[in-house]
């Protein structure tokens, strides 16, 4: 599914310097990592940055072979929180399914 961060989740995951962060106008850091294909959509409104994915669907950093978190220690505040924040809270793809 598709992953909202915030500018503070970037700077977290080291692809924004905290003073760049702090000095540039958001929408030249939108896109900036819009041309490097970290960032696939940025929605000025909110300050909402959507992470690009993978042809597969899957995040940039989930290990194919793992399919664990690469930056685990860094991830940002909506994976912290999965799946109690998103677009279907309480939802998880991925949850083992309960059998009869």
């Amino acid at each position: 599914m598709p992953l909202e961060v915030r500018l503070d989740d970037l700077v977290r995951m080291e692809l924004v310097d905290p003073f760049e962060a702090e000095h540039e106008d958001i929408k030249q850091i939108a896109k900036r990592l819009t041309k490097s294909g970290v960032v696939a959509r940025f929605n000025n409104k909110y300050e909402l940055f959507t992470l690009a994915r993978r042809a597969s669907g899957d995040c940039l950093y989930l290990d194919a072979n793992t399919r664990r978190c690469t930056i685990y220690d860094k991830r940002p505040h909506t994976c912290r929180n999965h799946p109690k924040v998103g677009p279907r809270p309480g939802y998880c793809a991925f949850r083992a399914k309960d059998t009869p």
